[in-house]
């Protein structure tokens, strides 16, 4: 069969990867791709929210299932308009995706459901948001333990964690008067922030049957110590010892079930990838947050110890037919994910520079780069993005997997390349 990857960052050369290793798939196109897409599979030269023409290359090439990777086509309704032409998609459909498209929608169903979360007030504009804060909080200066979001889609980077009331204030200000991120500043919400441990737990469904995957972990802070803005995610691995086996039948049971089965209730039954980015709390887990497709760069380190066929998970998610199949098989090995990033990320940066020593990662064993803002000119690997590779590596243990990916980020080079150096390190220390 053919398949068709939506999409163009790490998470999509990451499924593109591993779909393209299925004995079920003779070819993988990726639209529109990145240099280590075009490297891997074939890249398509049409826009990811270009739907009309997606669906024409799809008819025309006898594309078996479309695969979305990223959450923009998902908001705007992409698996509905396929839905409609009578061709096979993996992801939920506009209504379910509101689950990230509008952390108002995703909180709400999350108190209705009694899933344990977060405190939370929904606000419409700047005034009444900083007057709430204002009121609450007497000391400028003092611990303000409130965490600031901006409602609609905003690439990982749409959430503000504040620790006096003068960055609360600031917070308020970017999102909502200067609008920073847009109209996903439309509406905010102002959170009481969680301590603990970030976990995050990836599951599939039909919409009855949930399969539920390894737990990992990714680094959102720019910096070393989780310091800095926060951005896309600067690394992650899988899996997590944040998350023990009981945390994770508890969660299965009051996190990911109850938040199927009340989608349903609504009417708006869930298919695809539900991802739950959890605070290990010492009142036990809490949702920070849904998403609605693979983590980036959870995906990557996640897709390396993937052992089963992804092409039959995916299609019994879209057949409805996920009790059918066999438990998934796991490599046992920990591995871990890097992310290389541009000089200025996550706020402005240079693109157009030339990337070398790829080819002899290439060459490194249990050593995968997957691609994120990256092109392909003249035979030319260059940046493309703010995130710009993730770099995975697999090993025995925590410490080897790590060992590995730096290894492997010493060798690649371009003008301002810089990284998180503590990825994984939690783990780690954990274990020591």
């Amino acid at each position: 069969m053919k398949i068709l990857v939506i999409g163009s960052g790490g998470r999509e050369h990451a499924l593109a990867w591993k779909i393209s290793q299925s004995p079920r798939v003779d070819q993988v196109f990726v639209a529109p791709g990145n240099a280590g897409t075009a490297r891997d599979v074939e890249n398509i030269a049409i826009a990811e929210t270009d739907f009309e023409q997606l669906i024409e290359f799809v008819k025309k090439n006898d594309v078996s299932i479309t695969v979305v990777g990223p959450e923009a086509p998902l908001s705007a309704g992409i698996v509905d308009v396929f839905e409609k032409e009578g061709l096979k998609i993996f992801g939920p459909n506009q209504e379910a995706a509101q689950m990230e498209s509008s952390k108002v929608y995703c909180k709400d169903l999350l108190r209705k459901a009694d899933i344990p979360t977060a405190d939370y007030q929904v606000f419409h504009d700047a005034e009444s948001a900083s007057h709430f804060v204002q009121n609450r909080y007497a000391d400028d200066a003092g611990d303000v333990p409130l965490v600031i979001k901006a409602d609609g889609l905003a690439a990982g980077k749409g959430v503000v964690v504040c620790h006096n009331k003068i960055e609360a204030i600031e917070a308020i200000d970017q999102i909502a008067r200067q609008k920073v991120f847009g109209e996903a500043g439309s509406q905010i919400l102002i959170e009481e922030r969680l301590d603990g441990e970030e976990a995050s737990v990836l599951a599939i469904t039909d919409g009855k049957t949930i399969v539920t995957l390894p737990a990992a972990q990714d680094h959102k802070p720019a910096f070393d110590g989780d310091k800095g803005p926060n951005t896309g995610g600067m690394g992650a691995y899988c899996p997590t010892p944040s998350v023990s086996d009981e945390q994770m039948n508890w969660i299965e049971e009051h996190v990911l079930v109850p938040t199927v089965h009340s989608m349903k209730i609504e009417g708006c039954r869930f298919k695809g990838l539900l991802y739950a980015g959890l605070m290990m709390t010492r009142q036990g887990p809490k949702v920070l947050e849904y998403n609605v497709r693979f983590g980036d760069p959870e995906c990557q380190p996640l897709l390396t110890r993937l052992k089963s066929d992804i092409v039959d998970l995916i299609e019994a998610t879209i057949d409805g037919t996920l009790d059918q199949i066999e438990p998934l098989q796991w490599d046992t090995r920990p591995s871990i994910c890097v992310v290389m990033a541009s000089e200025g990320y996550p706020g402005s940066y240079k693109k157009g520079l030339e990337i070398s020593g790829l080819d002899e990662v290439e060459k490194m064993e249990d050593v995968k780069v997957f691609h994120a803002g990256t092109k392909l000119v003249n035979g030319k690997v260059l940046t493309n993005g703010g995130r710009v590779l993730g770099v995975t590596a697999t090993g025995n243990s925590v410490s080897a997997a790590k060992l590995l990916a730096y290894t492997a980020v010493q060798k690649i080079r371009w003008p301002g390349v810089w990284c998180r150096k503590d990825i994984a390190d939690k783990a780690i220390y954990q274990k020591s």
